[in-house]
């Protein structure tokens, strides 16, 4: 079996050596041997790095990501895990549109100000309830 060297892996992922090295040590992937000061791994590495990559676009933690490889560094995705966070990104991708919506409405409106436009102040009225229900804003704190 031909090893990459730390150099390749790096050229071949465009992820840099430094990073490597840090997932190395965070125990997220694991060099076979070295040549000379140069770690070595094993091509299965790209593979790893393609799914820690994706991992972390869908906004695990690395600490939640090392949790979805067995100790031999093959993929045990953990399916209940997947579904939440894709659940999780939907509830996002829905907050996202509705902002979309609202900017337009504001970009777009024909009200001479925006305060005089009922659905711009329906739609900031929106916002903030939903704001506040998730607990985004704190109360304002009183003068002393």
């Amino acid at each position: 079996m031909k090893f990459l060297d730390i150099g390749e892996v790096a050229e071949k992922s465009g992820i840099k050596p430094s990073a490597l090295r840090y997932y190395e040590e965070a125990g997220l992937i694991s060099s076979v041997s070295r040549h000379g000061l140069r770690r070595q791994f094993a091509p299965e590495v790209l593979l790893q790095l393609k799914l820690i990559a994706m991992g972390k676009s869908a906004g695990f933690s690395l600490g939640e990501i090392g949790g979805m490889f067995h100790r031999d560094g093959m993929p045990n995705l953990p399916r209940a895990v997947i579904h939440a966070k894709a659940d999780e990104i939907d509830r996002k991708i829905r907050e996202l549109v509705a902002l979309r919506d609202t900017l337009r409405h504001v970009a777009d409106c024909p009200a001479p100000s925006h305060m005089e436009c009922p659905t711009f102040r329906r739609l900031v009225d929106m916002a903030g309830k939903r704001g506040a229900r998730r607990g985004k804003w704190d109360k304002p704190k009183r003068a002393t």
